[in-house]
């Protein structure tokens, strides 16, 4: 099958274009800027830069490719992240996921594709529901600076969705690339004892490594229908005072620091409050039921050490 992976180099792509070439997939790779990195050498992909912004180059791009299948894996979010900037950081993800969006599937749709998977976000869910969400509807009400990027996935998903396609909502990456990855901007804050345990640390997340988000792409394309939502994260959701003092105990990093909420608030913002101390985890049992999926790191605890120490279970 000729598969076109439009935002190809970032977390994900560098885990899903390699999955898809060894299982014998014929891939057109798409990034704004190449591959100035190298990080898809070795594979057998065709990789070519376009701005997914301007439609007359993504329509072109995609004619050319020809693609039977689309995954739209396109962001541009920061090595760091600043939760007090997120408005101007997150802006052109924000594009990305509606005008690239359309400009995308626009093309697909004229190159007559019928297959689309798409990335979604798996903690963007009402934190006062009970327990871990299903693929239920977003949160109604959220701080006001992750409204923008809230009503820009809308968008994305109500577009894939009307192609015909489904979204895979991960949820935290991690993995090469990422920002816990052993260069990662979260594990440098870790590192240095820049990171602290927010008020009661109760934000529960729930985290996808790249390599699961891959397996879970490549089981989606592989199903003639799968179901519009399904959540692709682990089976350990864990509040921050659970999983942040792990992470730090793996670097040999200090124990992180307690600190106020409301001094929290002055430091990063509303939405790094938030962050830090409302999220909500998310269930994979659609997944594992309707993809035959199961993830390979089945708790953070397992893929972070690996991410640390470097050694990898064997497969299943």
């Amino acid at each position: 099958m000729r598969v076109l992976v439009a935002g190809a180099t970032g977390v994900l792509g560098r885990a899903v274009v390699p999955l898809l070439d060894a299982v014998g997939q014929e891939v057109t790779a798409l990034s704004r800027t190449g591959d100035p990195r190298g990080v898809l050498r070795g594979t057998g992909a065709r990789v070519v830069a376009v701005d997914a912004l301007d439609r007359t180059a993504m329509r072109a791009a995609v004619l050319e490719a020809a693609p039977e299948a689309v995954v739209h894996l396109m962001t541009a979010i920061p090595a760091e992240i600043r939760p007090r900037r997120m408005a101007r950081e997150f802006a052109v993800t924000n594009r990305l996921r509606s005008e690239g969006t359309q400009h995308l599937l626009d093309a697909a749709a004229e190159a007559g594709v019928r297959r689309v998977v798409a990335e979604g976000l798996a903690y963007a869910y009402d934190p006062d529901g009970p327990g871990p969400a299903g693929e239920e509807p977003f949160w109604a009400d959220p701080p006001r600076p992750f409204r923008p990027a809230l009503t820009a996935l809308e968008e994305l998903e109500q577009r894939t969705r009307a192609a015909g396609g489904t979204v895979l909502r991960f949820g935290h990456l991690y993995g090469p690339g990422s920002v816990y990855a052993p260069d990662g901007s979260t594990v440098a804050a870790v590192r240095g004892g820049r990171m602290p345990v927010v008020g009661s640390g109760g934000s529960v997340f729930s985290f996808t490594h790249a390599d699961d988000a891959a397996s879970a792409i490549v089981a989606t394309l592989d199903r003639p229908a799968a179901p519009e939502v399904l959540n692709i994260v682990d089976d350990d959701p864990a509040p921050v005072r659970e999983w942040l003092p792990e992470l730090a105990r793996l670097l040999g990093a200090p124990t992180p620091k307690t600190v106020p909420a409301a001094v929290a608030t002055v430091a990063v913002g509303s939405w790094g409050r938030t962050f830090m101390t409302r999220l909500r985890g998310a269930d994979n049992t659609r997944a594992r039921l309707h993809l035959d999926w199961r993830p390979r790191y089945g708790s953070w605890r397992d893929g972070f050490a690996a991410e640390i120490t470097g050694r990898r279970p064997s497969a299943a």
